[in-house]
């Protein structure tokens, strides 16, 4: 029997010990530490510090019930979500003081600095999302302290240098995405101890070195997102040890060597890109055993060999493996139909027919090939880009020949037409003899020997350039090919001189004119002889009776349009890049308009027409090319242009002036200021549905908003440009001699925040500009002033 002494300790024991879970409850999610009062004000304090709450007043009392803040029964802060709040400000180190913090998400706001060290002492933090800020600086080594964190997003963000090590000690690590920054240095080798992690993406950063066999330690991984780095080496068999695996993206690196035959192994992928790179070989015919991949993508790299049928038992929506060195016929070996939404296999070597099983929903492209044959009626909706640089296709489509329909009616055209074309061909040649003959008594020869400098013949007949041009594109092989357009493809050919030229070769239909080469050379002379920085320059042209083509300036960065699509080169555009190509598309077209007699309108002013140089400096392409082709058109003529840059009035009056161009250039303006292509916004203005709109919520979000004044003015100068450029009324728009000078000018709008600033009020051209800073028109006889001054 217990004394009574006893009882009563064992009273006040239980009484002591509920004064404590009553005045220090355990935490939430089954945390069981206590909580001081010192660290409560230390929280309080470090909430105030870090200012996102700046609408609250000083008292913290009531921080728990502040938007976005969750708290424990003890009042200790374990969650902060303040994602899309517009929170400006760096991350404060105090931030430490918040030492129950399980949850932090600020991502979609406009976080700027460094990442505090301190972060690391976050010990309980099991999800940290930074993502799509203004973060600068490197990863503190610190954050591999957070071994219960889960989940890691930094991604969208200005971080440099390399990825720690240390994040291999986050062992609980489920999603880790650190792409869009600006990270470099090696893929280290310790992330392959988060055998817990199941999505992993470190794109578009500038990562180096080898991918490490360690990643295949990653047993539970369902994502892997590598792509658009400078990863080299082969790729390593132990990823196709990783069978739950279902995203594999590792295109745009340096990877080579060969397709391994292990890519059996991954039988839960669907989404498969090794596309831009340096891979070597056959398509393995274990790709067959990915049973569920959806989209393959094998383009730009050197595969050789054939398709194997495997490749196309797969449920394919997406098969993309153009612009290889692939061979023989397209698989047909099938009793059924396959269906796809994408098939490109264009730009290979193969041949045979175009199989009649296969049923294409959204995009095809077949072109560059040499298959021959019908092109399938179902087919048939498809333009004739699709099947173009097949010279032996036969079919219902534009630009090719009707396909015979029995044997007789091949057996007649032998027996009727063969005849009479080989009379008719004896007959031209004859009279090209002789009109030849005495083209040369009137024509002097060029001043030229064979292999010399191209840049110095501007009027010779092709003779002795085409030899070269020849030899350096390998008879206009495809490998050599760097683009399409409407008149014809664009090879890249360096010369035994060293110099890199781009050449323009031309579809043949229209020498069928007689008069086309004394046109063609005259157009052609008039256009050599611009000079402008900003407009791609025409070196000389060649005719040949194989084939014409114009020599152009060689533009190493491609078209304006390549480069906005891929993030890490559209960031290399920042805001003065930006504005200066818009200016200086503007001096060009002025140039063309105003300062050439007689003055050339362009027709298709696009971003696939604006060409970066290595410098990221515009020029103008393609000018004049219409009219080269065509140079007896009038401006009554069919629509010309690229859908969505062409000016409204063309779809009734169909009448080409400079004002057209002035509408497309617009169009580009406003594409170069937010990244992408207008359309929806123009036609939400049209609409008069975007009162609202502010001006930074269109701007290109992959940038920062500037910082320095003087940009901020020059967005919004190009801007207000950009929408008098597109007023419907085309006597309304200003001339491009009045844009060119207005941006020559230092005259600039008086900018507030771009926050603060309206599409309206700069379409309406009625707020932000200085006092003299009014841009002149002459228009129908009057002088139109485009921006009132801001005390109007």
């Amino acid at each position: 029997m217990a004394s009574p002494f006893c009882c009563t300790t064992l009273v006040l024991s239980y009484v002591s010990i509920a004064l404590v879970v009553t005045i220090f409850p355990t935490l939430g999610t089954g945390s069981t530490r206590l909580v001081t009062t010192s660290e409560l004000e230390m929280e309080a304090k470090a909430i105030l510090h870090l200012d996102w709450w700046s609408w609250h007043s000083n008292d913290t009392h009531k921080r728990c019930s502040w938007v976005g803040i969750s708290c424990n029964e003890a009042g200790s802060i374990t969650s902060i979500d303040c994602s899309r709040f517009a929170v400006s400000g760096s991350i404060s180190p105090q931030i430490c003081a918040l030492s129950s913090l399980e949850h932090l998400d600020l991502s979609y706001n406009n976080i700027i600095g460094e990442l505090p060290q301190s972060l690391g002492k976050l010990t309980r933090l099991k999800g940290l999302n930074l993502s799509r800020n203004f973060v600068q600086g490197s990863i503190p080594s610190g954050c591999g302290n957070l071994e219960s964190l889960k989940l890691l997003d930094l991604s969208h963000n200005r971080i440099t240098g390399p990825i720690p090590s240390t994040l291999g000690n986050l062992t609980t690590l489920k999603m880790l995405n650190l792409s869009k920054n600006q990270i470099s240095g090696p893929f280290p080798s310790t992330l392959g101890k988060l055998t817990n992690l199941k999505q992993l993406d470190l794109s578009f950063n500038q990562i180096t070195g080898v991918i490490p066999r360690e990643i295949g330690n990653l047993k539970d991984l369902s994502e892997l997102n590598l792509s658009k780095n400078k990863l080299n080496g082969s790729i390593p068999l132990s990823i196709f040890n990783l069978s739950r695996l279902s995203i594999l993206y590792l295109d745009s690196n340096l990877l080579e060597g060969p397709l391994p035959q292990e890519m059996k192994n991954l039988k839960a992928l669907s989404f498969l890109d090794l596309s831009s790179n340096n891979l070597i070989g056959p398509i393995p015919s274990q790709i067959g055993n990915c049973s569920n991949l959806q989209e393959l993508s094998l383009s730009n790299n050197h595969i050789t060999g054939s398709i194997p049928f495997e490749v196309f038992s797969c449920p394919h929506y997406t098969l993309d493996l153009s612009h290889n060195f692939i061979e023989g016929e397209i698989p047909h070996q099938f009793d059924n139909d396959l269906y796809f939404q994408v098939l490109d296999l264009s730009h290979n070597n193969l041949t045979g027919m175009i199989p009649a099983y296969l049923w294409v929903s959204y995009v095809l492209n077949l072109s560059y090939n040499s298959l021959d044959g019908p092109i399938p009626g179902h087919l048939s909706e498809f333009s004739s880009d699709s099947f173009w640089g097949n010279k032996y296709l036969c079919g219902n489509i534009r630009g090719f020949s009707p396909c015979p329909s029995t044997s007789s009616n091949k057996l007649k055209i032998v027996e009727i037409i063969l005849p009479v074309l080989c009379f008719l061909a004896f007959l031209a040649l004859g009279v090209l003899l002789f009109l030849r003959s005495r083209a040369k008594d009137n024509i002097p020869e060029p001043n030229v020997t064979k292999n010399g400098d191209l840049f110095s013949i501007l009027n010779f007949d092709g003779r002795i350039a085409f030899e070269d041009i020849i030899e350096a594109t390998n008879d206009f092989d495809i490998r050599y090919c760097i683009g399409t357009g409407g008149y014809g493809s664009v090879y890249r050919a360096q010369l035994r001189s060293g110099k890199i030229v781009a050449l323009k070769k031309l579809h043949r239909r229209e020498a069928e004119v007689l008069a086309f080469d004394k046109s063609f050379k005259n157009e052609a002379k008039i256009l050599s002889e611009i000079r402008h920085k900003n407009i791609v320059k025409l070196h000389g042209f060649c005719l040949h009776n194989r084939c014409m083509f114009l020599i152009y300036e060689y533009m190493a960065r491609g078209s304006l349009f390549c480069v906005l699509a891929y993030d890490n080169e559209a960031m290399e555009l920042d805001w003065t890049k930006r504005v200066k190509i818009i200016k200086d598309t503007a001096c060009a077209l002025s140039y063309l308009h105003h300062d050439c007699h007689p003055p050339i309108v362009h027709r298709d002013i696009s971003s696939n027409n604006i060409l970066l140089n290595s410098n990221l400096e515009a020029c103008v392409s393609d000018f004049g090319t219409a009219r080269l082709i065509d140079p007896d058109s009038s401006n009554q003529t069919m629509l010309v242009g690229t859908y969505g840059y062409i000016a409204p009035e063309l779809a009734y009056t169909m009448v080409v002036t400079e004002k057209c161009d002035v509408y497309s250039f617009g169009v580009l303006a406003l594409e170069t200021l937010m990244g992408k292509h207008p359309g929806e916004l123009l036609v939400s203005f049209s609409a008069s549905s975007s009162n609202n709109i502010m001006l930074s919520d269109i701007l290109d979000p992959r940038l920062p908003l500037p910082s320095d004044r003087r940009v901020t003015k020059d967005i919004v100068f190009a801007t207000t440009m950009a929408f008098a450029c597109l007023r419907s009324n085309p006597n309304f728009r200003p001339a491009m001699k009045c844009v060119s000078q207005a941006f020559l000018s230092r005259k600039r709008p008086v900018a507030d925040r771009l926050q603060a600033i309206s599409l309206l009020q700069l379409k309406e051209h009625g707020l932000y500009m200085d006092d003299e800073a009014k841009i002149q028109s002459q228009m129908s006889g009057e002088i139109v002033e485009l921006h009132a001054s801001s005390s109007s």
